[in-house]
């Protein structure tokens, strides 16, 4: 296995070191930060989110600067931004944080994009992610992070960015969607 895809592998790792952080109440409290409480579990599960996020953008550019780029990374990669997401916003909609609306949507569209990779990867093709499913899933991981940050920095502002950024994820999603199934469509077509 190559590096790239042990870094994808590390992501997926690292999910349940983050949901631990997030959904056990340690009692360890809160902090002032930014002129925002946050809970110290949830800041740490929001870095490690973040680090783990980060290790997307890290085995692709090494995939690519390396000629590493493998159907098994094109397979992986998406699936663990999957597993990452789900994750995040079960999560965060388990403890209210999240609009359970925007979650069903989002992991829907999920579902059915893997669905649609299966079902490629039956015929023998692979499907890479495209710049929509690139930016869906920077959108997701920005309003992820930003609800688990309790709105760091912006709450001083009285802007809602988290909010925000949930509307700008859930949009971003359908539209990646209909686009994979647009591009897509002969794969279903060919389907028996």
């Amino acid at each position: 296995m190559n590096i790239p895809n042990q870094i994808t592998i590390s992501r997926i790792f690292l999910i349940p070191v983050f949901m631990i952080f997030l959904l056990v109440p340690f009692g360890w409290g809160e902090m002032a930060l930014l002129g925002t409480e946050i809970p110290v579990s949830h800041l740490i599960a929001a870095i490690i989110f973040i680090v783990a996020a980060a290790t997307d953008w890290l085995d692709g550019y090494y995939a690519r600067k390396h000629n590493l780029v493998t159907n098994m990374g094109k397979f992986l990669d998406p699936l663990a931004d999957k597993l990452l997401i789900t994750a995040a916003f079960v999560s965060l909609t388990g403890l209210d944080m999240f609009p359970a609306w925007a979650a069903v949507l989002i992991l829907s569209r999920e579902f059915a994009v893997t669905g649609l990779r299966l079902v490629a990867s039956g015929e023998g093709e692979v499907i890479a992610a495209s710049n929509w499913g690139k930016w869906k899933t920077v959108s997701q991981i920005v309003a992820a992070s930003a609800i688990m940050l309790h709105n760091i920095i912006f709450e001083m502002l009285a802007i809602p960015f988290a909010e925000i950024m949930v509307y700008a994820a859930v949009i971003l999603t359908l539209i990646s969607g209909i686009d994979y199934f647009i591009k897509n469509k002969h794969v279903i077509k060919n389907t028996k």
